[in-house]
């Protein structure tokens, strides 16, 4: 009995594979020298495709169910071992258990940014990165052109091919969606799945589908994302006119908050006097007004305040204004006017550099020369 127990040792009667990883793709049955036993079981569970290979050539390929290898079972590998007469004698082949379920989670990123050209700014760049789902459809055009004869072939294998795959789809997608890429974020679902469907047509003839892919973030250079920033704040200012009298008014109160600057110490002494009028005008006293003997007639009130000089001012050859006095201290403290500066106002013959007008040139009279050079 023992000689007999160590022969039918030698034959495997059980062809199995139990999944115990989450990477694996394709696992080889580790025959080694021992003999599949005519009439064994073949066990292919559900996400799973055995593939039988023998001397180099796939021969027959099992869907998820429970088999009993004869040769009717076997007609391919029947044929290429010449079993013309169903001889139940044991046979050597190699077995490859393909996993056919979804391998999720898989990540894709641009190493390099990829230009697109966009119809508002031109060539961009952009990043992007998120996550796909892989499957395998075709078992056996996997093994023939990817896994081969790797005992276990695991999706790090083959992630870099794909994600190199997708970059290179990725910008021919992008440019012929002809999404703007303000858009771009409202579109990314749409353009995922557009991809997921090229990948699948060009991972065909290797046996592999991307049933998903996903988008998670389409990214600009920094720069690009400021210039964004600075149209978007033009666009909330409206009028450039009005920008330009806001950022002057910014400007007076950033220098109201610098020691030292000379434009606080101004508005302090302007409050301080307009504040000691208002205390003088409390203190004199005041004749007394007789009764009237009748109501008197409703009052008109005050004039009107007469209108204040309208100026002009011309930076790079591009005509901005009309600015009061108040404006014109606010652009002479932001260094955007000049002794230089060509100004004009109604009734002037032409156009003067700012210093050569009695009523501006005072305006420079506050600002202090810049400092001479430190030794």
């Amino acid at each position: 009995m023992g000689l007999f127990d160590s022969i039918r040792g030698e034959f495997i009667d059980i062809v199995e594979w139990t999944d115990d990883s989450r990477d694996t793709i394709v696992w080889r049955f580790p025959r080694h020298d021992n003999e599949i036993k005519m009439g064994a079981r073949l066990v292919v569970r559900e996400s799973q495709t055995a593939v039988f290979v023998n001397e180099g050539r796939i021969a027959d390929v099992f869907q998820p169910g429970t088999y009993t290898l004869e040769t009717r079972n076997l007609p391919l590998l029947a044929t290429l071992k010449g079993w013309k007469y169903g001889f139940d004698s044991p046979f050597k082949a190699e077995v490859y258990f393909v996993t056919t379920r979804q391998f999720t989670d898989m990540k894709w990123g641009t190493q390099n940014p990829v230009i697109v050209r966009d119809p508002e700014f031109g060539m961009v760049r952009l990043r992007a990165f998120g996550t796909y789902a892989a499957r395998v459809v075709d078992p056996a055009a996997l093994l023939r052109e990817l896994a081969g004869t790797d005992p276990q072939f695991r999706t790090e294998e083959v992630q870099e091919y794909l994600r190199q795959l997708i970059v290179g789809k990725l910008s021919g997608t992008l440019a012929t969606s002809g999404v703007p890429m303000l858009d771009l974020a409202t579109r990314q679902e749409t353009i995922g799945a557009e991809l997921a469907g090229v990948l699948t047509q060009e991972l065909q003839s290797v046996g592999i589908a991307v049933p998903t892919f996903i988008i998670e973030n389409i990214s600009l250079p920094p720069e690009v994302e400021a210039a964004i920033d600075t149209r978007s704040r033009m666009g909330i200012a409206g009028d450039l006119d009005q920008y330009t009298r806001f950022q002057a008014a910014d400007a007076l109160a950033a220098g109201a908050r610098t020691p030292g600057s000379g434009v606080g110490d101004g508005m302090g002494l302007g409050l301080g006097m307009a504040a000691g009028q208002r205390m003088a005008a409390g203190l004199t006293p005041q004749p007394a007004t007789p009764a009237p003997a009748a109501a008197p007639a409703p009052s008109a009130g005050p004039p009107p305040l007469p209108a204040q000089e309208q100026w002009f001012v011309g930076v790079n050859g591009a005509q901005q204004g009309p600015y009061d006095h108040t404006a014109l201290t606010g652009l002479v403290s932001a260094g955007s006017l000049t002794r230089a500066t060509l100004v004009w106002k109604e009734g002037m013959p032409g156009w003067l550099p700012a210093d050569q007008v009695p009523d501006i040139g005072r305006l420079f009279g506050a600002v202090p020369p810049p400092l001479p050079p430190q030794a």
